[in-house]
């Protein structure tokens, strides 16, 4: 674990430097609380802190306070201070200031090893609810399967793009797809080719839309993608080269492989309205029912005159 020394004193910080690093922990050295502070302003700074309380120009509680004032932005910073003053009054104060430890000069070599173990325990322990937050995060927001996002946080994107394009005015365009005969890959293959596939698809998709578009499983078989500032002609263009993506190389899993196609439905955001995101997935899925009443892996957008035909309709897969 990395850690900053910081003291104006040259003995105090080779002596305290010499024995973190035969326990072990990296170290930077400074002589001042603004040359420290410039440290702790960087990427990956270190988050174990021993800090003499009489520094130049930013003493030891300043630094604390300033520590404090932006550590919900950032990770932990464990800080240890050091100070030659006693009293207990001494101690609150640099508790208030918000160190986390205390400890007196001249210190035992010993109980300085203990409270830099405590204090990187305490730090591990962080990393690892931050890691646990992080992964309920995640599986509450994303398909375990594809790990693409799930069908509410596609939604909630649909929702939040849909408003910005209001703000902005410019479209979003909405493209539903769906396996062809999917059904038939499960029964024929077994449902373990059927996953692979899914998750082979889902790969693929990611790796064709911009950083800033988004793709979800938006049920079974079906892909919901949202692409901001695409108007209909882009976003056909689109749709037909993620369903060529698709098409053009088989899905292995196995010994066994399989072409795999999909039926796309577009749609384009064109009003305004608090309804809009649902007609947006009903335009887009009543132009991916008629592109599986046209032959399937094909792409269509619903015009005015085929919406009293494919809306209501069954889809097949």
């Amino acid at each position: 674990m990395q850690s900053l020394v910081v003291d104006d004193s040259a003995v105090y910080r080779k002596l305290i430097g010499d024995h973190l690093r035969s326990w072990d922990f990296g170290v930077i050295l400074a002589e001042s609380g603004s040359e420290a502070w410039r440290i702790l302003e960087q990427p990956d700074a270190p988050k174990l802190v021993l800090l003499d309380w009489v520094l130049p120009d930013l003493d030891g509680i300043e630094l604390c306070q300033r520590i404090r004032q932006v550590g919900s932005s950032g990770p932990y910073v464990y800080v240890i201070l050091l100070t030659s003053k006693e009293g207990r009054h001494n101690m609150l104060e640099a508790m208030q200031a918000g160190a986390d430890d205390y400890l007196a000069k001249p210190f035992d070599e010993l109980e300085l090893k203990a409270r830099l173990l405590v204090g990187k325990r305490i730090l591990d322990l962080q990393d690892e609810l931050v890691s646990a937050r992080e992964s309920m995060r995640h599986a509450a927001t994303h398909d375990s399967l594809t790990g693409l996002l799930n069908r509410g946080e596609i939604l909630n994107m649909l929702q939040r793009e849909l408003e910005r394009a209001r703000r902005d005015r410019k479209p979003v365009g909405v493209v539903l797809g769906d396996i062809d005969h999917f059904k038939n890959v499960n029964d024929s293959l077994g449902h373990l080719f059927g996953d692979e596939a899914l998750r082979e698809i889902g790969r693929r998709l990611r790796s064709q839309l911009r950083v800033y578009d988004g793709v979800g499983r938006y049920g079974g078989e079906e892909f919901l993608m949202v692409l901001p500032n695409c108007d209909l002609p882009t976003a056909l263009s689109r749709a037909n080269e993620l369903r060529n993506i698709v098409a053009n190389t088989p899905v292995f899993c196995s010994g066994a492989e399989r072409p795999i196609t999909m039926s796309m439905g577009v749609a384009v955001s064109d009003r305004d309205g608090k309804n809009e995101v649902e007609m947006l997935l009903n335009q887009a899925d009543a132009g991916l029912y008629v592109a599986k009443e046209k032959g399937r892996n094909r792409t269509e957008h619903l015009t005015r005159t085929a919406k009293k035909t494919a809306t209501g309709r069954a889809r097949k897969s």
